[in-house]
């Protein structure tokens, strides 16, 4: 019998449930924490995701939704999960190693990228997160990266062992 992935209970039938980017597989009583991914073929309006609360819709809204749907091909709606880059968790090491590396000070960083030496000593400490644009010129000043790419730690969620585990064994709540 198949397992909710987000409380682990055993339920005849499961609902394909997006919740906060992620694709789950989730029973009834946790559908309510996202929304309900419905097959284009099974759909009766053109729009892939929908939420659960509205499974009647009007034949009008169902006809423009679904020319709008037809035009913009089989592509799922792009979220804001989509464009975000991951900032690597060593990014403070990374820029400390490059800049000394180049034999440059931390005021002459700042000066070269136009920037504050507090910005780069914060940086360094991991204080703070650099934004899109310092996070630019640091990869351009410095020929580094500053993204995460596919680390070991991802390895371990592919155990290959799919059904044993759910979101619950793996999120610690807060009761």
């Amino acid at each position: 019998m198949p397992q909710c992935e987000m409380c682990g209970a055993e339920q005849a039938s499961l609902t394909t449930t997006k919740v906060e980017g992620a694709e789950l597989e989730l029973c009834s009583s946790c559908t309510d924490f996202g929304t309900e991914v419905r097959d284009e073929s099974t759909s009766s309006a053109g729009s892939k995701y929908s939420t659960s609360s509205s499974t009647g819709t009007s034949s009008s809204s169902s006809s423009s939704s679904s020319s709008s749907a037809s035009s913009g091909g089989s592509t799922r709606p792009r979220d804001m999960f989509d464009d975000m880059d991951e900032i690597a968790t060593d990014y403070d090491e990374r820029i400390r190693t490059a800049r000394e590396s180049s034999g440059q000070s931390q005021e002459e960083l700042a000066d070269q990228l136009n920037e504050k030496a507090s910005l780069i000593r914060k940086l360094e400490r991991g204080d703070t997160l650099p934004t899109d644009e310092v996070q630019r010129k640091l990869e351009r000043a410095l020929d580094i990266s500053l993204v995460e790419g596919e680390s070991v730690e991802d390895a371990d969620w592919d155990s290959g062992d799919s059904g044993t585990m759910t979101l619950g064994d793996v999120v610690k709540r807060k009761d």
